[in-house]
C-alpha cells in the first residue's frame, strides 16, 4: 500500500492546534498517568484560547451580517422606484460611497485574517507546556490493543467506551476508530487494523456526509485484510471502493495484484492476526524453560498470564487450605512492640503480603519526591548488561537515596524488619508509575547464569530478594501474577509483598517468574527494593541440603 498524504478531516480543531507542536514534544507521556495529568492542563489552555478565537471569528461575522442587512435595506428600498431613489442626491451619495470607501472596509473585514495572534500563541505554548508527540499517539493506541487483547475486550464495547462491563467514557465516532486502525496498520499489526477498520465502517453509516471517509477506510481494510491472506475478502472490498472512485489508483492496481495472486493459490487462506500455521493446543500447566532472553515468553505462558490478569486461574482450594494470616515480629525487636499483619500468599516460593506497612502521608511524600525525577523505565540487555527502553515495560520510574529523607530510611529500616535481610547492599527505592495500559510482561527480578554482566557494576552480588509496595488501589486491572504458580495478587494501597528471588543456594528460583498486568482503568503507583546477596551470608545461610531442583543446574 502506497504512502498516504491525504489529510483526514476527522481531526478536531483543537487536535489541529496540537498537531502543530508535535516538533517540541518531549514525548514518552503514554508511560506514565502522573505525566498524563499535565496533559489535562495543556489542554485547558488550548481550549481557552480557541473560544477566544472562535469569539473573535464571531465579531467578524456578526459585522459583516449587520453590513449585509444595512446593504439590503438600502438595495430594496431602491429597487421599489429606482429614479425617485436615485433622484435623491443624499441617496445618490450614499450608494457611490457605499461601493467605494464603505466596500473596501467590508472587502478589508472579510480578507481580515481573525485569531492570527491566537495561531501564534500556540506557538509561543510548545516552550512552556507539554504536548504529546507521535509516539505518545502512537503508544497510546497500542495501549488500548493490549488491553483489548489482554481483558477480552469486544471492539464494539471499547468503542462505546465500555470496558469489562464499566461504562466509563463517551463513545467513540468513526474519525476515533480510524485512527485506531491507522495506528494499528503503522505498527504492521494488520489484526487489529482490521478490527477498528471495519468498527469504523459500521459507525459510518450511523454518520452522514462521510462517503469520502468511507474510500480511507476501504482502501485500509481492503489491504490489512490481504495482508492476513484473506485476498478475495480483499478484493470485493477493492472492488466496492472502486465503485465510489473508479479512477483510484492504487486500487486499480491493488485489484489487478489480487485477482493474479487468487490464481497463484485459490485455496490459502491465513488465520487472522497469525502467520498461518495450525492452531496449537496450549498447555496451561507449562512454565517457562527457555535460554534465550528473559523477556520472551511463549504462547503458552500468555494465554496463562492473560487468564491470571483478568481473573480466571486461582490456586487450588488444597493450597489454598495451608495458607494463613498472622502477626509476625521476624525476631525483630521493634516488631515486638509493633507486629506486622502477615498473609501468606504461596509456601513453595514463600510469597507473603504484609499489610498496613505504607502509611498515605508516606506515600504522597514519595510521589512528590518522585515526580520531578520521573524517567522511562528501562530493562537491562541479557547480553550486554546495558539498560534500555522495551515495549514490554511501558512505565515511568524514579530512584530515592535513604539519605534524601528521613522518611525514606525509614522505610528501608522497615524492610530490614519486614525480611531480617540488611539494606546496606540494597538498590535505592524505585519508584513506579505505569502509563495508559501500563504493564511489564514475564521477567525475573534476579539475573540468570548466562547474564554475566547483570549488576556488575554494583558488586553486591544477585538480587536475592524483593519488595513490593502498593501504592495505590486500581480500580481495574494491574495485578502482580506469577504464571508458573497460576497465581496473582492484586494492588491494595498500603500493602507489600515480599518474596525471594534465589534459593538459599545462590541459584534463581525461576517460579518467581512475574509480570505486571496492563492496568485496565484507575492508575497504578508502586515502590520496591530489590536486595542483593553481599551481607545476607549469615542472615540467610545455605541450608544442609539442597534446596532447589538439581536437574535445573546438571
Amino acid at each position: 500500500m502506497a504512502t498516504r498524504g491525504a489529510t483526514h478531516w476527522l481531526v478536531m480543531v483543537a487536535m489541529v492546534l496540537m498537531a502543530a507542536c508535535l516538533s517540541a514534544a518531549t514525548g514518552e507521556l503514554f508511560t506514565a498517568l502522573a505525566d498524563m495529568e499535565e496533559l489535562l492542563e495543556t489542554e485547558a489552555v488550548l481550549i481557552a484560547n480557541l473560544d477566544n478565537y472562535v469569539q473573535a471569528q464571531e465579531e467578524k461575522l456578526l459585522q459583516l451580517r449587520r453590513k449585509v442587512q444595512e446593504y439590503r435595506r438600502e438595495h430594496a428600498e431602491a429597487a421599489r422606484d429606482v429614479s425617485t431613489y436615485l433622484s435623491n442626491p443624499v441617496n445618490a451619495f450614499l450608494l457611490t460611497k457605499r461601493l467605494t470607501t464603505d466596500w473596501r472596509y467590508v472587502e478589508n473585514l472579510m480578507t481580515y485574517e481573525v485569531g492570527k495572534e491566537f495561531l501564534e500563541n500556540v506557538t509561543s505554548y510548545r516552550s512552556v507546556l507539554k504536548f504529546p508527540s507521535d509516539e505518545d499517539l502512537n503508544g497510546a493506541a497500542v495501549a488500548l490493543m493490549r488491553l483489548q487483547d489482554t481483558y477480552n475486550l469486544d471492539t464494539a464495547s471499547v468503542a462505546r467506551g465500555v470496558l469489562d462491563g464499566v461504562q466509563y467514557s463517551t463513545e467513540l465516532s468513526a474519525g476515533d476508530c480510524f485512527e485506531l486502525g491507522r495506528q494499528s496498520y503503522l505498527n504492521g499489526d494488520y489484526y487489529h487494523t482490521v478490527l477498528w477498520m471495519r468498527e469504523a465502517m459500521d459507525r459510518l453509516t450511523q454518520e452522514v456526509n462521510r462517503t469520502a471517509m468511507k474510500e480511507d477506510v476501504l482502501e485500509y481494510l481492503a489491504f490489512s485484510t490481504f495482508k492476513q491472506g484473506n485476498i478475495q475478502t480483499a478484493l470485493s472490498m477493492t472492488e466496492e471502493l472502486l465503485e465510489l472512485v473508479p479512477n483510484h489508483e492504487r486500487a486499480v492496481s491493488n485489484k489487478a495484484y489480487y485477482v493474479k495472486e487468487l490464481e497463484k493459490e485459490t485455496h490459502h487462506k491465513v488465520l487472522r492476526g497469525d502467520d498461518g500455521s495450525a492452531e496449537v493446543p496450549v498447555d496451561v500447566n507449562t512454565i517457562y524453560k527457555g535460554d534465550n532472553s528473559p523477556h520472551v515468553y511463549d504462547r503458552t505462558e500468555r494465554k496463562l498470564y492473560e487468564q491470571l490478569c483478568r481473573g480466571e486461574q486461582q490456586l487450588s482450594i488444597e493450597l489454598r487450605s495451608k495458607l494463613v494470616c498472622r502477626y509476625t515480629t521476624n525476631r525483630s525487636a521493634f516488631l515486638r512492640i509493633a507486629p506486622l499483619k502477615l498473609e501468606e500468599a504461596y509456601l513453595r516460593p514463600y510469597i507473603v503480603i504484609y499489610h498496613d506497612v505504607m502509611s498515605d502521608w508516606e506515600i504522597e511524600r514519595i510521589k512528590q519526591y518522585a515526580r520531578p525525577r520521573f524517567r522511562r523505565a528501562t530493562v537491562q540487555n541479557y547480553k550486554t548488561g546495558e539498560l534500555e527502553f522495551a515495549n514490554y515495560r511501558i512505565s515511568k520510574s524514579a530512584w530515592l537515596k535513604d539519605t534524601e529523607d528521613e522518611m525514606i530510611r525509614a522505610i528501608s529500616l522497615r524492610v530490614e524488619d519486614m525480611t531480617g535481610l540488611t539494606m546496606e547492599t540494597a538498590e535505592e527505592l524505585q519508584v513506579v508509575n505505569y502509563g495508559i495500559g501500563g504493564h511489564y510482561e514475564p521477567h525475573f527480578d534476579f539475573a540468570r547464569r548466562e547474564e554475566r554482566n547483570a549488576f556488575k557494576s554494583l558488586g553486591t552480588g544477585n538480587r536475592i530478594a524483593t519488595v513490593l509496595f502498593y501504592m495505590s488501589n486500581v480500580t481495574q486491572g494491574g495485578a502482580t501474577v506469577f504464571p508458573s504458580l497460576h497465581m496473582a495478587l492484586w494492588p491494595r494501597k498500603g500493602t507489600a509483598a515480599f518474596w525471594y528471588n534465589l534459593h538459599a543456594s545462590g541459584y534463581g528460583d525461576y517460579s518467581t517468574r512475574h509480570a505486571a498486568c496492563p492496568v485496565l482503568t484507575g492508575t497504578k503507583w508502586v515502590s520496591n527494593k530489590w536486595i542483593h546477596e553481599r551481607g545476607q551470608e549469615f542472615l540467610r545461610p545455605c541450608e544442609l541440603l539442597p534446596d532447589h531442583p538439581a536437574d535445573r543446574f546438571e
